[in-house]
């Protein structure tokens, strides 16, 4: 009985260091599996280096951004800068024109005060020859002389007005113009239709283009019809 007590305590020892030896190995087991779900779990995690990738490229974007900016910025102060000198070119070209114009009109209108005292000088010549009779002309040879010499006066004083756009204004015979012509009174006219120049007073002058004396006229209006008796 003492030897089966024996066996039966041998035999548990024996098998007692089988069932160590397994739990060690789950164990170890268990450590080994755990060590590769947490390398895995590392290797799944976002690592430093992708987050400094990330930053590295927000700070790119953020300069490229800044330099449109820039780029922008110049480009519409450079629209600013052509608008500005095109404006300023369109103004001096207005001021060129405008100077143009005003020096051409003092070129030609700029004698008109001398020119409207000096056309009084023009009447008196020509009053002059007018008022020598017709027989002196013939028979004194010194008035036929001094006619020809103030006739001649007459033509080159008429010449040089001409060469500065001064033209005598002859309304005879033409409609009334109350642009160039004054009216000084109205007469009946069989001859000629109403509103006719018949008769001139004293001429008048023009200076290009514009009135430098109107000319004093009289003019022709309907004849009235015969009264009954």
């Amino acid at each position: 009985m003492t030897n089966d007590h024996n066996d039966r305590k041998a035999s548990t020892d024996t098998e007692k260091p089988v069932d160590c030896q397994d739990e060690e190995n789950t164990v170890e087991e268990e450590s080994i599996q755990e060590a590769e779900d947490s390398g895995v779990s590392k290797s799944l995690e976002p690592s430093d280096n992708g987050s400094d990738f990330e930053a590295g490229n927000g700070g790119v974007q953020g300069d490229d951004n800044e330099d449109n900016e820039a780029e922008d910025n110049e480009q519409a102060q450079i629209e600013a800068l052509k608008d500005k000198l095109l404006r300023a070119l369109a103004e001096t070209e207005n001021v060129r024109k405008r100077a143009d114009r005003e020096r051409e009109e003092v070129a030609k209108y700029g004698i008109t005060s001398l020119a409207r005292d000096i056309v009084g000088i023009a009447d008196n010549l020509r009053r002059a020859l007018e008022s020598v009779p017709a027989e002196s002309k013939e028979s004194d040879a010194r008035i036929k002389s001094l006619r020809e010499g103030v006739a001649l006066t007459q033509q080159e004083f008429e010449a040089v007005l001409a060469r500065h756009g001064i033209e005598r204004i002859e309304p005879l015979g033409e409609l009334f113009d109350h642009n160039f012509h004054q009216a000084m009174f109205e007469i009946e006219d069989k001859e000629h239709s109403a509103g006719t120049v018949v008769q001139v007073l004293q001429e008048g002058y023009r200076i290009h283009d514009r009135l430098l004396r109107p000319a004093m006229v009289g003019v022709a209006k309907k004849t009235s019809a015969p009264t009954e008796s």
